[in-house]
C-alpha cells in the first residue's frame, strides 16, 4: 500500500523519528517547535493537529501538556544535547517530545 493511501495516524507514525537539538535550532528560532509532554502519544497529538481537532489541542494546551518550546528547555537541550528527542512535522510545526529512554 502506498503511503498516501494510509490513514493519517499511520502516516504520522511513519514520519516520526529521533532528532538532535542542532536539527531543531533553526525551527526553534522561527518559533515553530511545539513541545509535547512525555506521557502523551506524540503520534496522537500530531494527528489531532493535522486534523485540526482544536478542542483536543486546546485541552492539552490548557493543561500545559502541549505548547511552544520554552527558552529554558531549549537552553537545557543546548547544554545537555539529549539523545532521546523524537519529532514529527505537521507543517509548519515541528512537534518534539523528550522521552525517558535514551
Amino acid at each position: 500500500m502506498e503511503e498516501e493511501f494510509l490513514p493519517l495516524r499511520d502516516r504520522m507514525n511513519l514520519e516520526t523519528a529521533r532528532i538532535a537539538w542542532p536539527e531543531l535550532e533553526r525551527h526553534f528560532a522561527g518559533g515553530r517547535v511545539i513541545l509535547v509532554a512525555p506521557h502523551l502519544d506524540l503520534v496522537e497529538v500530531a494527528t489531532c493537529i493535522a486534523d485540526d481537532d482544536s478542542r483536543q489541542v486546546k485541552h492539552w494546551m490548557d493543561a500545559q501538556q502541549v505548547g511552544l518550546l520554552t527558552d529554558d528547555t531549549a537552553q537545557r537541550w543546548v547544554n545537555e544535547q539529549p539523545e532521546n528527542l523524537w519529532a514529527v512535522v505537521v507543517a509548519p510545526w515541528v512537534l518534539v517530545q523528550e522521552r525517558s529512554e535514551p
